[in-house]
């Protein structure tokens, strides 16, 4: 799950002011580190002590950062392990991480970072480019399945790259005109121990993706976050203690972070987690629309705060099974079909879904980018309105039609009919697919509705590809081109029909163009042009049928210090958390 960032582009003119910038020296030093990032947001000094219980709905699926592709295992994942550059939560800048400064050449092509000096694995092992070299050789290594590397693959090109010394990496784009907000976006990725996972490697990629999963031994992994590894229960939950070894100070050079546990405990559904934060069992909830007013409502009480964010970025939607080797005949045929699509885009009703599921707190979606992305959005886009009779007449021209039995059948005379799915225990996507269902049944499709493990929905989207139809979402942040692991036919998450050698379709390879295009151009006006005609090419095509952009609204312990609302609902970074009284042991 790569470290991307919300865009303040920088270009032209301002790429060696940046390079100059980043290049600050800290005013602390810890032992062997002369140059300790200083954390942007802690505006409190914190105390030293206690432990940070958050839940999750999903067991992790692995703990290798590389082949990371659920929240819950990047949840653990994304504090054990740091990349290069980080993302300012609050403004969405990229900042200094394990690199401490870094320059780019006058064309934009050739980018030099260099690593702070000193920097030490958990194990006291020397974090050296060549762990960098190491990652970025296992990303594109065959059989390591990730996200990444469409992230850095530009046109069908993959970037290069060369180490100089212990502590410089160059690297070069293929072209000519990458602006720094998305190739810092892009280099993000996580930096593994090449002392502890070469000889992995070596053997093959398929064992590598095996290696570091849920059953793995805790002692023999090694991390640079500020948290490690301690234990996992399936089911129960997972433990992390603090990396001693941190390389991060707080503003009086103070070796972060504070809290000497995190804790994510495994919960079977939202209710569950509501339950324990109000019992005060864990210290942070991700409240749903319809709860805001109740939580409200208790916050003296309880000593919590709940904010009252904006439209979040991440999309959930249903999305139909292309993919000819996960699905055949005569189902790929409707899956596939435009026609069938939109008119099944009218049987969405996004605003009960609205007012049943999320209390009105929620504006309806039209394509891929919320309504709270106020950089790229287009306004001039309108939902497809709920109508069953427009879905039906568009059935019909389709060539689907009624049969006296009251079962839709396509052209060939196949009762139209398929499974949806989605993961159990989220009560809001478990809400939307009865309506979804109920409302598909009325059209006279034959539309069964279940829910199994987020592990295994996971595993089919990106392995069997023996599946239907899937109500899932997807996180996003404000620069939309960080998206090409979704939105690139050769991506490995392009659901609907991942890793193509060629688009499949027309509108698909417009997408791939816009991609391309839109990852090198570095005029702001004409990237926001770039992103509209994306959401028009997806608002025309639905590959996904998308529902309403709900609000964040984050619930927090007034107990806990250095709390601010950041992008996408964020309250904070983990290593500055800290408890301004007694904490929790």
């Amino acid at each position: 799950m790569v470290r991307r960032a919300t865009a303040f582009l920088i270009v032209g003119a301002l790429l060696m002011a940046l390079a100059s910038m980043v290049g600050a020296q800290s005013q602390f030093t810890l032992p062997g580190i002369p140059n300790p990032k200083v954390a942007t947001f802690p505006p409190e000094v914190g105390k030293y002590g206690g432990t940070y219980v958050v839940s999750s709905i999903s067991d992790p699926r692995t703990f290798n950062p590389i082949i990371v592709q659920d929240t819950a295992s990047g949840a653990v994942t994304n504090v054990m392990f740091d990349g290069l550059v980080e993302q300012d939560y609050i403004t969405g800048e990229i900042e200094p991480g394990l690199a401490e400064s870094w320059t780019v050449s006058s064309n934009g092509r050739t980018w030099v970072f260099t690593l702070r000096q000193g920097l030490v694995w958990s194990d006291g092992t020397p974090l050296t480019v060549d762990d960098v070299v190491f990652s970025i050789q296992a990303i594109f290594t065959p059989g390591v399945d990730n996200s990444f590397r469409s992230l850095l693959t530009f046109s069908g090109q993959q970037v290069t790259w060369r180490k100089l010394d212990a502590r410089r990496i160059q690297f070069t784009t293929p072209t000519s005109l990458c602006p720094v907000g998305l190739f810092l976006r892009f280099i993000g990725f996580p930096i593994v121990p090449k002392h502890k996972l070469a000889d992995v490697l070596a053997r093959s990629g398929a064992e590598f993706s095996r290696t570091w999963g849920v059953n793995v031994d805790p002692k023999t992994m090694v991390g640079s976050g500020p948290f490690l590894l301690q234990s996992f229960t399936p089911g129960q939950r997972v433990i992390m203690l603090k990396n001693q070894k941190y390389w991060q100070v707080d503003k009086r050079g103070q070796r972060l972070p504070y809290l000497v546990r995190y804790i994510i405990v495994t919960v079977p559904n939202q209710d569950a987690a509501r339950l324990q934060f109000l019992a005060k069992q864990i210290d942070a909830y991700g409240a749903r629309g319809r709860e805001f007013a109740e939580l409200k409502g208790l916050e003296k009480q309880g000593d919590f705060t709940i904010y009252d964010g904006p439209e979040t970025f991440t999309r959930e939607f249903i999305v139909f099974n292309q993919n000819p080797r996960g699905v055949r005949a005569p189902k790929l045929s409707w899956f596939s079909d435009v026609k069938f699509r939109i008119a099944l885009a009218h049987a969405i009703d996004q605003n009960t879904m609205s007012r049943q599921v999320l209390a009105g707190r929620a504006t309806t979606s039209t394509s891929d980018i919320s309504a709270g992305n106020k950089l790229y959005y287009d306004a001039s886009l309108q939902p497809y309105p709920y109508d069953l009779n427009r879905a039906q007449q568009l059935l019909a021209e389709a060539g689907y039609r009624k049969g006296a039995d009251g079962f839709l059948r396509d052209a060939q005379g196949n009762v139209v009919e398929f499974t949806i799915v989605t993961n159990a225990g989220n009560q809001d996507r478990e809400a939307y697919g009865n309506i979804v269902r109920q409302d598909f049944v009325k059209l006279g499709i034959r539309a069964t509705f279940v829910t199994e493990s987020f592990p295994s929905l996971v595993g089919k989207l990106t392995g069997t590809y023996n599946w239907e139809a899937i109500i899932i979402g997807f996180t996003g942040g404000i620069e939309h081109g960080t998206a090409r692991n979704l939105w690139l036919t050769t991506g490995d998450l392009h659901m609907w029909n991942p890793n193509q050698t060629t688009p499949a379709t027309q509108w698909e390879a417009e997408v791939d163009r816009v991609f391309e295009q839109y990852a090198c151009e570095p005029d702001q006006a004409k990237r926001k042009a770039l992103m509209t005609q994306f959401q028009q090419v997806v608002y025309r095509n639905l590959p996904m049928l998308y529902f309403p952009y709900q609000k964040t609204q984050p619930a927090l312990r007034n107990t806990i210090g250095n709390v601010k609302l950041g992008l996408q609902g964020a309250t904070g970074t983990l290593g500055t958390r800290y408890y301004k009284g007694p904490y929790r042991p």
